[in-house]
């Protein structure tokens, strides 16, 4: 791989990681469609590594102000929920119960759907259902300090579809948290926070592999993709937050939708 197909994988992982059109679909497909070499597993994590530098980046206040609450009112108040910053990252934790179970016990089967374009292109049409679902049931107006943990456990329910290469994560999560009530940029807000404990488990997992393992590609192609995927990441970020609070999903639904149909269209035509 050269360094500048690192470049455009660690481009597209971050613009796609966060934007409801499903990052795996896109490293999966779009290799395929511009012939260019196949990122590795190792490659993907740390891409998805990157994007997670962009989350510690741009929600740095709000992830310090979790962490410190978590741990005063754990250790000194030891009163768990007492504040509204401990309770968000309780929050979090119960969404990432499901995904990281379910993630645990299937991931042979999940890496081996991964390796199928055309099942990843089919399950784009998913996740444009979904944001088209999303935007239909748009009514609610509940903000972050009154979601439940039962919300929490039903978006990360919702986050589970996303281990299906194709699936938006963010898209799911979205989704999830408008099923609940919440207003657009709520659970937008609530998806990126909800993405760490996933993501970072990814990272950790593709780091430790890139230190005990042969690598398939040289140093240099590993840190620009990282890079690139650091800073595309978080411009998409705040792209995403932006548009959401204006905007609706239907553009995205649609731009799935025609990348899905395209590529099986394709893909049966070349045989």
């Amino acid at each position: 791989m050269s360094i500048i197909e690192a470049i455009i994988i660690g481009i597209i992982q971050g613009a796609t990681e966060f934007l409801p059109i499903s990052s795996s679909g896109h490293l999966v497909l779009l290799p395929e469609i511009f012939h260019m070499t196949n990122p590795d597993l190792t490659l993907i994590g740390l891409v998805h590594t990157g994007t997670l530098l962009a989350v510690f980046i741009y929600f740095r206040q709000d992830l310090w102000n979790i962490i410190t609450a978590v741990l005063h009112d754990l250790f000194i108040k030891r009163q768990p929920l007492a504040s509204a910053d401990a309770r968000l990252g309780w929050l979090i934790v119960a969404g990432s119960v499901p995904v990281g179970i379910v993630g645990l016990l299937f991931a042979s089967y999940f890496e081996e759907v991964f390796s199928s374009p055309r099942v990843t292109a089919g399950l784009l049409l998913v996740t444009a259902v979904l944001l088209v679902l999303g935007e239909r049931m748009l009514s609610g107006k509940k903000e972050l300090a009154q979601m439940s943990f039962l919300d929490a456990i039903v978006v990360g329910l919702f986050q589970m579809m996303a281990l299906f290469p194709g699936v938006s994560r963010s898209g799911s999560t979205i989704v999830g948290g408008l099923s609940r009530g919440l207003d657009r940029s709520t659970a937008a807000r609530f998806s990126f926070l909800l993405g760490i404990p996933a993501i970072l488990g990814a990272g950790l997992e593709s780091i430790l592999q890139l230190f005990t393992s042969q690598p398939e590609f040289s140093t240099g192609v590993y840190i620009f993709a990282f890079v690139a995927a650091a800073v595309s990441g978080y411009a998409c970020i705040h792209l995403l937050l932006t548009w959401v609070k204006n905007h609706t999903l239907y553009g995205f639904a649609i731009y799935v939708t025609l990348l899905s149909l395209g590529y099986l269209t394709y893909s049966f035509i070349a045989g």
